[in-house]
């Protein structure tokens, strides 16, 4: 059994990182923190990993990640995914990201998810979160975070 959260750099998903390592503490069981960082520059700023007008480097991101969990989550499992199969016409950024979150949660057998997101699971849903289609989903127990700590 693992339990998985995405990080983005956020401060919610840092708190729902910090909570799943604590549940999966609790509970034995393995923590897998997912970086999904795609090689899309407007996304990139507006996820605030980058100033406007600033070249985008997906590595650079990626490092940066590993360093802040090294700190916050320094027993998980840290994986970072590119999503790089091509986007169904009329795809987003925002869907790449959550098939990118189902199909590593399938590959971990993740058991609980854990989502920082302030508008997951509300209506209506806004376009740019990643917690909204991932809290539908029935193959595992989603924990969504609404408030740093």
């Amino acid at each position: 059994m693992t339990v998985l959260a995405p990080y983005d750099g956020s401060s919610l998903s840092e708190t729902a990182v910090k909570r799943a390592v604590g549940f999966g503490e609790y509970r034995d069981e393995a923590v897998v923190v997912l970086t999904v960082v795609p090689d899309d520059p407007a996304f990139a700023e507006r996820r605030g990993w980058l100033e406007a007008g600033e070249s985008y480097d997906p590595d650079a991101v990626e490092r940066q990640f590993r360093s802040k969990l090294d700190g916050i989550a320094p027993t998980a499992t840290v994986r970072t995914e590119r999503p790089t199969e091509p986007a169904a016409r009329g795809a987003t950024t925002r869907n790449d990201v959550t098939r990118t979150i189902r199909r590593v949660a399938a590959d971990v057998d993740a058991t609980v998810l854990f989502i920082g997101s302030e508008n997951a699971a509300q209506v209506p849903a806004p376009a740019d979160s990643v917690g909204t289609p991932i809290a539908g989903d029935a193959d595992y127990d989603v924990h969504i975070v609404r408030t740093a700590d």
